[in-house]
């Protein structure tokens, strides 16, 4: 068989086209297979089973012997296919160096959006704001609000503290989250 495919090269090598289209037909699956697993689009496959051929048509002569045709082959059809990729990546600029322009170098600035002293600022405004409206809630309310949600603790936790039932912390809570609803209905 390797002699068999020997002897097709040799005659593609000496211009015969039937040669060419034998060569083809053996392998176009198996190429077509191998660039499909890389580029995974089946029409891009198409084109670059077509441009695998061309280009190993055009290098047959440094084709070595002792070597399978179809690995050499395989080898133009993964390279084409890299290329391909590499020719399709996203071009990315560096924001480090200057770009070269007609004009000379330009530097790109890019803003820095991370920190919004107003925005800061407004949220300082409404902690303060919220804590002012906490601190204005009757001793009965205040006390379960803090408990609740700057100590983190449970309705049956608040209940234990205070000495009283669960149903009273949750009846009280409620009423403190509706007076601060009111109290901060403005901001």
């Amino acid at each position: 068989m390797q002699n068999e495919e020997s002897a097709i090269i040799a005659e593609a090598l000496a211009g015969d086209q039937k040669a060419y289209t034998a060569l083809v037909e053996k392998h176009r699956a198996s190429v077509f297979h191998v660039i499909n697993r890389i580029v995974h689009n089946e029409e891009i496959a198409l084109d670059l089973v077509q441009e695998t051929f061309m280009k190993a048509f055009a290098s047959l002569a440094s084709y070595r012997s002792e070597f399978r045709f179809s690995t050499w082959l395989y080898k133009i059809a993964a390279n084409s296919s890299i290329d391909h990729l590499r020719k399709k990546r996203i071009q990315a600029l560096s924001l480090d160096r200057p770009i070269d322009t007609g004009d000379g170098a330009m530097v790109i600035e890019v803003p820095d959006n991370s920190f919004n002293p107003e925005m800061a600022l407004v949220r300082k405004q409404q902690r303060f704001s919220i804590e002012e409206a906490i601190d204005s809630l009757p001793p009965k309310y205040h006390e379960v609000i803090v408990y609740r949600h700057k100590d983190d603790k449970s309705y049956e936790e608040i209940a234990d503290l205070l000495c009283i039932p669960v149903g009273t912390v949750k009846a009280r809570i409620f009423r403190a989250r509706e007076l601060l609803k009111r109290k901060l209905r403005n901001i």
